[in-house]
């Protein structure tokens, strides 16, 4: 697993989802899906590296619209080659302050007791407020021509909802996408580090421990269970969303063809 991971100076939590198993017997393919915390602190040497060498041209940006004000735009907005998606999870309001905004990006909502069963239960109403964006973030990991790029903040929580739908979808057993979800415990001290230098989210972080934030495989695999349950799958939930059986395949080809 650890080959998959992109050190870059501007961030701290970017990795392939290439290299995974599906239940046909295959593997997913590099180059088609990057995982990532936000993209703000990017240089120019690591702009290079992503659209040169890693053949970036789609990015997927989960953030609510009062963080993406606050943090303003980023060095790949000025990329001409790079199409940007922006499909918010967070159900948007316009009475909300900047604080309780990055309380409920991060999941930092004070007073609750934040086990697997809590990051879960942010994960299903992701699905449940925001149906639109979630099936719009697969579109584009669908539709792109190269690589994709999918990020929140932390790279953590939103982001890690989606994979695990388009893993899902691609074959990837359960427990495989489990793990990858945890992955991000690796990084977890260096994510927290950079967000709380950032105005945004460092109120939010104050009085967190890195047990709060903790990605627990139990949390990923609750809502891929709660999908089987539901739906048969991420599959069955997006063909709920409108999608054909060819989008579908178009969505499992484009991380598992060579």
């Amino acid at each position: 697993m650890t080959q998959r991971w992109i050190d870059l100076d501007g961030l701290v939590n970017m990795r392939d989802i290439g290299g995974l198993p599906t239940a046909g017997g295959g593997r997913t393919q590099f180059g088609r899906l990057i995982r990532s915390d936000n993209l703000q602190d990017l240089t120019q040497d690591d702009v290079r590296r992503l659209v040169d060498d890693l053949g970036v041209t789609d990015i997927v940006d989960l953030r609510a619209d009062r963080e993406l004000r606050l943090e303003g735009p980023g060095p790949m907005r000025e990329v001409s080659t790079v199409t940007h998606h922006h499909h918010s999870l967070l159900r948007e309001r316009t009475d909300e302050s900047s604080e309780h905004v990055a309380q409920r990006a991060l999941g930092t909502t004070p007073r609750r007791t934040r086990g697997a069963d809590f990051w879960a239960r942010n994960y299903l109403g992701y699905l449940e407020n925001r149906p639109d964006s979630v099936s719009g973030a697969l579109s584009a990991i669908t539709g792109a021509s190269g690589t994709t790029v999918v990020h929140c903040a932390a790279g953590k929580d939103r982001t890690g909802t989606v994979v695990a739908m388009a893993l899902d979808v691609a074959g990837v057993p359960h427990a495989e996408i489990a793990a990858d979800y945890a992955l991000t415990q690796e990084r977890l001290a260096a994510i927290i580090e950079r967000l709380s230098r950032r105005p945004s989210y460092g109120e939010a972080l104050a009085t967190q421990t890195l047990a709060d934030q903790t990605p627990h495989a139990d949390s990923a695999l609750a809502i891929l269970t709660a999908l089987a349950d539901g739906w048969g799958g991420a599959a069955g939930w997006l063909r709920e969303q409108g999608w054909s059986e060819q989008e579908v395949g178009q969505l499992r080809d484009r991380l598992t063809a060579p």
